[in-house]
C-alpha cells in the first residue's frame, strides 16, 4: 500500500490526513505526521491555574464550506453522535458577536460607525483597488494604493483590527479581502454574520480532529523535524525519494517509495511564539527559525517552490502581540459591554499607540475549565511603538503593563484601576510571524499547492497559493489540504469553488451604500 508522509501537525496537516482517509482510501496506519513539538497543532493552550494561555477561538462564515465539509465527519469530544461542524453551528447563538461599538476613541468614548469617515479620494481609491487586476498589484503595499487619510477612517479601523492588516501589507491580499468580505461592510460594526467556536481552537478543532485520526491509527511522530527532501534526479517532474529527518537529535533517512505522497506545511504563522507572564515580557524570538528552513532548502535554485524570504525576513512587519486577561473582577467586562461591545464582541482603541483590540468572551473558552473567572482576549498591531501608560514597545511589556495600558484607555479612576489590576492575571504572547501571509509579495512567492509537474509533492497551509482566496484562518488551510489530496490522487471530487462574495448582489449593494457614507 502507498504511504503518505505529512510534514507538520497544524490544521492543514491534520486536514490532509483526514482527506487521505476519507477521500483517498488510505488506511490510517499508512499515514505519518512529523512534528517537532510534543503535541499536534500550534494552538495547545496553557492550563496554568492562574490564567489561560494566548490562543482563542476561531471565526467562521457560513461560506466556510471546506471546513464545514471536513468537520461534518469528525465526532465532537462531548458527544460522538454530534459532529464538530454541528456543534459549532449549534453553539452559534451562544457566541454571536453582537457588539455595536467596535471603535473607542482617545477619550474612551464609543465612535459612531454609521459613517465610515471617507473623503472623495478615499472612495475613489477603494473602487480603484477593487477594479485593478491582481497582476498589476505585484509587490505593492496597501499604502501604495491609498493616501494617508484612508488609514485614519473608521472603515480602515473596522477592517484592520479583525484581520490584523497593516498599511505595509500586500495590496494583492487586501484586494482579496475586499472582494471576499466587502459584502459584510454593513455588519462590520457588529461583526454580524460571523460564527465563532465556543472554545479555543485547540479544543474546538485540533483535539477532536486528532482524536479521530488516532482512532484511525494514524502515526504521529513527535520530536521529529523534517530537515530536507531528496528529489529524484534526471526525471521529468518533481518526485520526492527521501525524507531527511532529525528525531530527538538523531539523523535519519526515510525512503519514499513509488506511489507514496509527501505533503509539506511550508512556513508557520505560529513559529517562534514566546509566552510571557503577568510580571515578565515574552522572550525575544530566536535569531534563526527552524520551521522555515525546510522551505528555504527546497526553494533554493528553483522558481516553482516560492520564495520563503518574502515571508520570514521582515519580522518587524509581521509581528503581533496577543494577550489574555483572566480576572475575578467583572468591571472590565462590564465596561466593554457598556461601550456596546456585547457578549462576544470586541472594541478597538483607536487612540492607542499599539492599536489595542480587546474582545469580550461569552465564556472562559476551555473545556477543562467551563466555569470560573472572566477571560478576555486582545492584541496590539503596532508592537514596536511606546504605549501611553507604559512608555516602551508592547513586545517588551509584561502582562500587567499591557493591562495598565488597556485600563488607561478606558479612562478609569485610580481606585477602580488598582482594584482590577489586583484581581487580574495577564498572559502576553509574542507572535513574530502571525501576519506574515499578508506581507507585500508577488505572484509566485507562494508555491502552488501542487507545483506544475509534481508527481508526489504538495504544499499545504497558509503559504501555499489558492487563487482568489484569502489566506486568513482555518478555511484556507483546509482548502489547501483538500486540494493537495484531490490533485495528487487525481480524484473526481474537488473542493468547492472559492466563494465569490463579490457576486452576492444584494449584499454587495448594501456594502456599496456603506462605502458612500461620509
Amino acid at each position: 500500500m502507498a504511504k503518505a508522509h505529512v510534514v507538520g501537525s497544524g490544521i492543514a496537516a491534520l486536514a490532509a490526513a483526514a482527506f487521505l482517509i476519507r477521500d483517498g482510501g488510505f488506511d490510517g496506519t499508512d499515514i505519518h505526521l512529523y512534528e517537532e513539538e510534543p503535541n499536534p497543532g500550534p494552538d495547545a493552550h496553557s492550563t496554568a491555574e492562574a490564567a489561560y494561555g494566548p490562543f482563542g477561538g476561531r471565526m467562521f462564515e457560513a461560506e466556510s464550506r471546506c471546513t464545514r465539509d471536513l468537520l461534518s465527519g469528525v465526532p465532537s469530544l462531548d458527544d460522538p453522535c454530534v459532529s464538530v461542524a454541528r456543534q459549532v453551528l449549534d453553539g452559534r447563538e451562544d457566541v454571536t458577536l453582537d457588539g455595536i461599538a467596535r471603535l473607542v476613541d482617545g477619550d474612551g468614548k464609543a465612535v459612531d460607525t454609521l459613517s465610515m469617515g471617507f473623503s472623495e479620494r478615499d472612495r475613489l481609491e477603494l473602487v480603484l483597488c477593487l477594479a485593478t487586476p491582481e497582476g498589476q498589484l505585484d509587490g505593492k503595499r496597501i499604502s501604495d494604493c491609498f493616501g494617508e487619510h484612508f488609514f485614519t477612517t473608521r472603515f480602515w479601523f473596522l477592517w484592520c483590527a479583525p484581520f490584523a492588516l497593516q498599511p505595509w501589507h500586500s495590496a494583492i491580499d487586501f484586494r482579496r479581502h475586499l472582494r471576499h468580505f466587502l459584502r459584510r461592510s454593513p455588519g462590520l460594526p457588529s461583526t454580524s454574520g460571523v460564527i465563532r467556536t465556543r472554545d479555543d481552537v485547540h479544543d474546538s478543532i485540533t483535539r477532536p480532529l486528532t482524536a479521530w485520526l488516532r482512532g484511525h491509527r494514524v502515526t504521529f511522530h513527535s520530536g521529529c523535524r523534517v530537515t530536507d527532501l531528496g528529489l529524484a534526479p534526471g526525471r521529468r517532474g518533481t518526485t520526492v525519494e527521501t525524507l531527511y529527518v532529525t528525531r530527538h537529535g538523531r539523523h535519519e533517512k526515510i525512503a519514499v517509495a513509488p506511489g507514496d505522497l509527501v505533503l509539506v506545511t511550508n512556513g508557520s504563522v505560529t513559529d517562534a511564539c514566546s509566552t510571557g507572564s503577568h510580571t515578565t515580557a515574552p522572550a525575544p524570538r530566536p535569531h534563526r527559525s527552524d520551521a522555515w528552513l525546510l522551505w528555504h532548502r527546497l526553494a533554493r535554485g528553483r522558481d516553482d517552490f516560492g520564495d520563503p524570504a518574502v515571508f520570514d525576513k521582515s519580522v518587524k512587519e509581521s509581528a503581533l502581540v496577543s494577550f489574555t486577561v483572566t480576572t475575578e473582577d467583572p468591571a472590565l467586562l462590564t465596561a466593554l459591554e457598556a461601550l456596546g461591545a456585547g457578549e462576544g464582541g470586541s472594541v478597538t482603541f483607536t487612540g492607542s499607540p499599539w492599536l489595542l483590540t480587546v474582545a469580550a468572551g461569552p465564556r472562559p473558552g476551555h473545556r477543562d475549565r467551563p466555569d470560573g473567572p472572566v477571560v478576555l482576549r486582545g492584541h496590539g498591531l503596532y508592537t514596536d511603538r511606546a504605549g501611553d501608560a507604559t512608555p516602551k514597545p508592547m513586545t517588551m511589556c509584561s502582562g500587567r503593563e499591557i493591562l495598565e495600558e488597556v485600563l488607561h484607555h478606558l479612562r478609569w479612576d485610580e481606585a477602580t484601576t488598582a482594584r482590577v489590576l489586583a484581581a487580574s492575571t495577564v498572559v502576553p504572547c509574542l507572535m513574530p510571524y502571525l501576519t506574515s501571509p499578508f506581507l507585500a509579495r508577488r505572484r509566485g512567492d507562494r508555491p502552488q499547492v501542487v507545483p506544475a509537474g509534481s508527481v508526489n509533492l504538495a504544499f499545504v497551509g497558509r503559504f501555499a497559493e489558492v487563487p482568489d482566496d484569502v489566506a486568513f484562518g482555518v478555511e484556507y488551510s483546509v482548502r489547501t489540504a483538500w486540494t493537495a489530496v484531490a490533485r495528487l490522487l487525481h480524484l473526481d471530487g474537488q473542493p468547492p469553488a472559492v466563494f465569490a462574495g463579490r457576486h452576492a448582489a444584494h449584499e454587495l449593494a448594501a456594502a456599496l451604500e456603506t462605502v458612500h457614507r461620509r
